[in-house]
This record gives C-alpha cells, sequence and structure tokens, in this order.
C-alpha cells in the first residue's frame, strides 16, 4: 500500500474471555478510531465478528482493506509481527503449548476473520515482538541447554502496550524509561533508547509481578512441594498459579483492585486480607521497577498504564513511595493510555 493513502484497518484484541476491537483510517498522519468496542465473550467468533461488521454496516464505515490481530506467544519460530498465511499458521498453533489460555481463541478467531474478511490481508501483532532484541543476560534463564533448545526462556509480554507507549512519547523517548503496565495482569519493562532490555514476565504471562489472579515469580520448590505431597497434576498447578493465586489468592475475596479497595475499608478479617493483598502487590510492582533501575543504570522517566496503572492514583503513589531515594523520579511519573488496538492498526498498515 502507498504511504500517503489512508486505509481501513481492522483491529482485533482478544483475551482469554473478552474481545476488544477498532476500525481505524489510518495514514501517514495518523489514526482516527472509526468505531470501538468490546465483546463480554468470544465463545463463538463467528458471531461476534458478525455482530462487529453489524455495527460497521449500521454506522455506514467502510469494509476493512485488513485485519489486525493480538496474538500474546509466537513460541520460538514466531518473533516478529508478521503477515498470516499458512505457515505462519502452523508455527502459530505449535505455539499453543507456550500459551494455551490465549493462543486458541486468538487463532479460533483468526479463522473466523479469514472466513468473514474474504481475501485482505490478516496479520499478526505479537506480543513478544517487542522484547525479542533483549540481551542474552535478560532472555536466558538459568535452565540446562536441552531444555534452552526447546525455546524455553523469557519471552516477555505486553509488547502492544509498549509499543504504544513508545510510539505516543515519539521524540521524547528518554534514554532510560521504565513502563509499569498494571492491569489484570501486570508486568515492568526496561526500556533503554527505546528498546526492550528486560522485562518482568518470563516464559509466560504468569511471572514477575504479582497479578490480579496470577502468582508471578514463586518459588519454584512450592510447585514441585504441590506434586510431591499433594499429587497436583499440570491443569492443578496451572490453575494454581494463573487463577488461584495473585491478589485473588491474598484476598480470598477478588483480584479486581476496585473490589479490593472497597473491602479494604472494612474492620472484618476480610479488610485486612484486601489490604495485605493491595500492599503485596505495590511492593512486588516497587521492586521490579527498582529492578530495572539498576538494569538501566537508573531512570529517566516513570511511565504507568493499564487499567490500574490509568485509573488509580492511590496505587501508583504508593507503588512510587521510597523511589526517588533511589533516584527515580516519581514526580515526574507519567500516566499513558495503553493503546493496543490502535498500535495493532498501525503495525498491520505497515505490513500490508
Amino acid at each position: 500500500m502507498s504511504d500517503d493513502v489512508d486505509r481501513p484497518i481492522l483491529a482485533l484484541n482478544v483475551g482469554s474471555s473478552s474481545l476488544k476491537f477498532g476500525l481505524f483510517i489510518v495514514g501517514a498522519s495518523g489514526n482516527r478510531v472509526m468505531l470501538s468496542g468490546a465483546e463480554g465473550a468470544v465463545g463463538n467468533p463467528q458471531e461476534a465478528l458478525a455482530r462487529i461488521a453489524q455495527q460497521m454496516w449500521a454506522h455506514g464505515l467502510p469494509a476493512p482493506v485488513a485485519v489486525g490481530h493480538r496474538i500474546v506467544h509466537g513460541g520460538p519460530q514466531c518473533r516478529q509481527h508478521t503477515l498470516i498465511d499458512a505457515e505462519v499458521m502452523q508455527q502459530l498453533q505449535a505455539a499453543t503449548s507456550f500459551a494455551p489460555l490465549h493462543l486458541p481463541p486468538a487463532l479460533a478467531l483468526v479463522r473466523a476473520a479469514q472466513a468473514r474478511f474474504t481475501g485482505i490481508a490478516q496479520v499478526a501483532c505479537l506480543d513478544t515482538a517487542f522484547h525479542a532484541g533483549m540481551p542474552d543476560v535478560a532472555r536466558t534463564l538459568p535452565i540446562p541447554s536441552e531444555l534452552r533448545a526447546l525455546g524455553i526462556e523469557r519471552y516477555g509480554f505486553h509488547g502492544l502496550s509498549g509499543e504504544s507507549v513508545i510510539r505516543q512519547l515519539g521524540s521524547d523517548v528518554p534514554p532510560r524509561l521504565v513502563i509499569a503496565h498494571l492491569g489484570h495482569g501486570a508486568s515492568v519493562t526496561a526500556v533503554a533508547h527505546g528498546s526492550s532490555v528486560d522485562t518482568s514476565m518470563g516464559f509466560t504471562p504468569t511471572g514477575g509481578v504479582i497479578m490480579s489472579t496470577r502468582c508471578g515469580d514463586i518459588d519454584p520448590g512450592v510447585l514441585a512441594y504441590m506434586v510431591r505431597e499433594h499429587g497436583y497434576d499440570a491443569d492443578q498447578l496451572e490453575a494454581l498459579i494463573d487463577q488461584r493465586s495473585g491478589m485473588f489468592g491474598i484476598s480470598g475475596i477478588s483480584g479486581d483492585m476496585r473490589e479490593l479497595r472497597a473491602a479494604a475499608a472494612s474492620t472484618y478479617a476480610s479488610g485486612a486480607d484486601a489490604r495485605l493483598a493491595i500492599a503485596m502487590f505495590c511492593a512486588s510492582v516497587r521492586k521490579q521497577i527498582a529492578a530495572m533501575a539498576a538494569v538501566l543504570g537508573g531512570v529517566d522517566s516513570l511511565v504507568f498504564t493499564g487499567g490500574i496503572g490509568e485509573n488509580d492514583a492511590l496505587t501508583r503513589a504508593t507503588i512510587c513511595k521510597g523511589l526517588e531515594s533511589l533516584g527515580i523520579p516519581t514526580s515526574q511519573a507519567r500516566v499513558m493510555p495503553a493503546r493496543e488496538e490502535e498500535q495493532i492498526a498501525w503495525r498491520t498498515r505497515q505490513l500490508t
């Protein structure tokens, strides 16, 4: 496509149980959103796309010339944003074991989009691509070489959010930047001169800081203990670390920060547990920001993004408390939206 022609691009951002979408007019002058929304459930991707197409038609909007898809994990074979063809679909299918919660619904949506929007380009926009150039000292996990040969390494996630922050900053990107993406999933990334050099999430989106329902980094001996002493299998371990842990596990109430804030005001035992969950989340993020400062040799700017990062000023203030003593300029911390759908549209236009 010519760089000076505006094109309608449909961006699809699918999670494990929801779908956000946006129709953008993308050109050399920037992006304009024509339609955006969310589907609460994507059990039937064909029906979800039919509803999106109906909204486009009802608003008199043009049909997309390309569709961009958020793909959480491309595995060891698919490292960069790419046009989707049969070979790429095979690579992504092979990577489902790396992200069994996210990839199956994403690939089902790709197939549904190929069927509904026939004859136009489909693009895989990878959350891992932003981190693909991390140095070996950050990328390599301390495991035997025969396991590393299987593609077991630090991939990093929330890359589209990170790319979006970099693009929004434009020429103002500082040499040493830390991005804290705080939402249902949460991660902290060190960015040197616009490139990711380390990040808290690892082989899967479970590692790193404490999250809503994910444990983050945990002594692996806990998992061995649960297998040895309590007979846990792989499915039970995944449920434990991804769905029953994090702030939900600590509080016994919820992994939603808004609900925890409400519960924290209570004088009952549940209020104490909610306060502990919030305090542990903030401490976990604070420690990762300090770690990324060590990676970068200092921090010029700190950006908060994601649902919690953008909307919860008290959480941001609690995280920042004490960081200035480490030379991290929290008084200049910025709040920026995670414009993932817009980033998907922009990347899609670059490749089509």
